[in-house]
């Protein structure tokens, strides 16, 4: 049975074709399991072709309203074609009132008639006829996709200003929060763009000099967290202080634009971990709860700290968070145990009594990644030693834990 196109306007718009002797209606919508797009078709008749050709408005609320049915078709599913056939009369030949009464009953897809030039203040009042009097065949998808945005931020109840949407449209996130920020210049309006460049100067300014490095504990990867929060604490307090009047939507995003930017630096800046390879030392083991090892000498291509730290990367996972660095020259380590923020240091007890060595455990918590980062560091340098002034440190077990508990309820 051959297929014949009868009737198009281009683009996504449905179109029109006869299958053998029958007219139907043709769309694409949604994808399928291999994200291809799905084809529907709905049975119309010769009435209902005579308006989707003279008629432009009506030929796009018909597409509207059969696209939650498309929806709900999903990846493989069928359409519901009794449902899509129910609404080719009351949408195509009923007088204005009835189709607007019909569009406040039923589902419709609000981003097509955007797209395609519908007047947003009858829209709202759900009078649909009406608004899509300026109808047009050419879609602007931005149009649509910034209406959406606004709609999603009316019912968070946020109403942005001139200054507030500028700012998020410098950042680029005026239509995609969750994109990362960037910098566009060119997509604010000529006329705010000072106000927002001193907006975004005294965030630069809270934030000089800080840094956002990786967090090895969570893999290549992934950001520190804390040094992230400590970064958008300092831009949130010096934009709301200097710009009380600021919807939080604009502070978020210059605090996002701010973060992003000082992890970007940080991590093409050199590694702290790298200024002192290693003091005297000529050798160290790093291990893990897993069985895995490694070793560090005086004479590899980076420092001891950022040797180890690259371990902990290549293998931290759920389950493995426990590493140690020994100096088996010196008989003394250091053990981080990430899971519960401690770290224990480890001294070989001279002279030995007994064949076997006689170790010297002391514990204490750890705040952060970035008191791990100079107690490995100082370790390095030093050795256990090097860590007094780290304290207290607890040779009681017990006492360290009821320490930790009271750390962990607060």
């Amino acid at each position: 049975m051959g297929v014949t196109r009868v009737f198009t306007r281009g683009g996504w718009i449905p179109s029109v074709i006869r299958e053998g002797d029958e007219l139907r209606l043709m769309l694409g919508a949604g994808a399928d399991a291999n994200h291809e797009p799905r084809t529907f078709t709905v049975p119309i008749g010769a009435a209902h072709l005579e308006v989707i050709r003279a008629d432009l408005a009506r030929h796009l609320l018909l597409w509207s309203a059969l696209l939650p049915l498309c929806d709900d078709a999903g990846t493989r599913g069928r359409l519901d074609e009794s449902a899509a056939v129910a609404l080719l009369d009351p949408v195509l030949l009923a007088p204005p009132e009835d189709v607007d009464a019909l569009f406040r009953r039923i589902r419709w897809d609000r981003s097509r008639l955007v797209a395609h030039g519908a007047r947003l203040g009858p829209l709202e009042h759900g009078q649909v006829c009406e608004a899509m009097r300026t109808a047009t065949e050419t879609p602007d998808e931005k149009r649509a996709q910034q209406h959406h945005a606004d709609r999603r931020r009316a019912e968070r109840g946020v109403v942005l200003g001139p200054l507030d949407a500028a700012i998020l449209r410098y950042t680029g996130q005026y239509l995609h929060g969750a994109t990362k920020p960037r910098r566009m210049p060119d997509a604010v309006d000529p006329a705010l763009l000072p106000q927002v460049m001193r907006v975004i100067a005294t965030a630069e300014q809270a934030c000089a000099g800080m840094r956002i490095g990786l967090d090895p504990r969570r893999g290549n990867r992934a950001t520190d967290k804390r040094a992230w929060d400590r970064t958008a604490a300092a831009v949130d307090a010096a934009v709301r202080g200097a710009y009380p009047g600021l919807a939080a939507d604009a502070v978020r995003t210059v605090s996002f634009l701010m973060c992003a930017e000082v992890a970007d630096r940080s991590r093409s800046a050199p590694a702290d971990d790298d200024v002192d390879p290693g003091a005297g030392k000529a050798a160290l083991s790093f291990t893990d709860d897993r069985g895995g090892e490694r070793t560090w000498r005086r004479d590899g291509p980076r420092g001891a700290a950022a040797e180890f730290w690259a371990f902990v990367a290549d293998r931290s996972a759920a389950g493995n968070e426990v590493f140690t660095i020994e100096d088996e020259a010196m008989g003394e380590g250091i053990q981080l145990h990430f899971y519960a923020d401690s770290i224990a240091r480890i001294t070989t007890v001279r002279p030995q009594v007994g064949p076997e060595p006689h170790y010297r455990v002391e514990y204490r918590l750890v705040d952060g990644l970035d008191e791990y980062r100079e107690l490995v560091r100082d370790f390095v340098r030093g050795g256990c030693a090097a860590l007094d002034g780290h304290g207290p440190w607890m040779s009681d077990v017990a006492e360290f834990e009821r320490a930790r508990r009271r750390a962990g309820a607060r």
